[in-house]
């Protein structure tokens, strides 16, 4: 199977969203295309605009760490972002991964008594257990779902975040921050396709090729029960995991949303929705 030309998508995004002004350029007249030319950015960076055409187009995929520093400093990348761009042309073997994804034994039991909504999920969004308190407050929180088709897909989902339209962009980002470079996954080709048909905004968000950290945020949400909740989110990397992430939302101690939140724990009387392994 041809390898995808990660590099050359991710410079191209990058160029495409660039504002001449912003590096300086003069622009005279009106532009067929958006961003910066090859040419621009080959100038800017100290190279060649062959040997950029021959990077975007997939022809050379391992420029020195130099070479693409200078075009993340046209670009404007931040430290994440520029880490991401040098990741992709880090040559490493593939590793086969497991079918079904093992979450260690202590963090699931952990999850199971922790007393706030808590799940697990992989790199690539997917559920891979999750307490009663987690699904209580999203019925879609729970193992086998996937965060990002949830977000996009599920209408309910949505409207239990207020700010959906605000957040989803930086969820988009921290996905690709969370793939890395192993982009030629067939689920993930799979889960973009189906986000692709399913979401016009997802295509647009997905073709920016943002890529910003796995970080906690504050969010609100609306739940069908207990009303509005304050909560913050937080994304815990976990040891030795493959890139799974322990997920936490927990309510300013004394305030109204906790006290919203224990409610939602006395009425989540279900077991907990656990996988039994993982």
């Amino acid at each position: 199977m041809t390898r995808p030309n990660a590099l050359g998508e991710y410079l191209r995004a990058r160029r495409e969203l660039v504002d001449p002004a912003d590096v300086g350029l003069t622009v005279a007249g009106v532009r067929r295309t958006p961003g910066l030319r090859r040419e621009e950015v080959a100038t800017l960076a100290g190279i060649s605009a062959d040997y950029y055409l021959r990077l975007e187009q997939g022809r050379d995929r391992n420029p020195s760490p130099q070479v693409l520093e200078a075009l993340a400093r046209v670009f404007g990348l931040d430290a994440t972002a520029t880490q991401y761009l040098l990741s992709l042309t880090t040559a490493r073997p593939r590793q086969r991964r497991p079918r079904r994804e093992v979450v260690p034994a202590g963090i699931r039991q952990l999850v199971d008594v922790i007393g706030l909504p808590a799940f697990v999920e992989s790199r690539m969004f997917d559920v891979l257990a999750a307490n009663r308190l987690a699904t209580a407050l999203s019925p879609r929180i729970r193992p086998g779902e996937n965060r990002l088709r949830s977000m996009f897909l599920d209408e309910d989902e949505r409207d239990q975040l207020p700010d959906w339209e605000r957040m989803i962009g930086g969820m988009v980002a921290a996905f690709r921050s969370s793939l890395g470079a192993e982009v030629d996954d067939p689920r993930l080709a799979r889960l973009v396709g189906e986000l692709s048909l399913g979401s016009e905004l997802f295509r647009q968000l997905w073709a920016r090729h943002d890529v910003k950290p796995l970080v906690g945020k504050l969010l609100t949400m609306r739940h069908p029960d207990v009303g509005t909740l304050e909560l913050r989110l937080e994304k815990l990397p976990i040891a030795d995991s493959d890139g799974q992430l322990l997920v936490i939302y927990h309510a300013e101690p004394g305030s109204e949303s906790a006290r919203s939140l224990a409610l939602l724990g006395s009425l989540a009387t279900e077991p907990p929705r656990m996988s039994s392994r993982g």
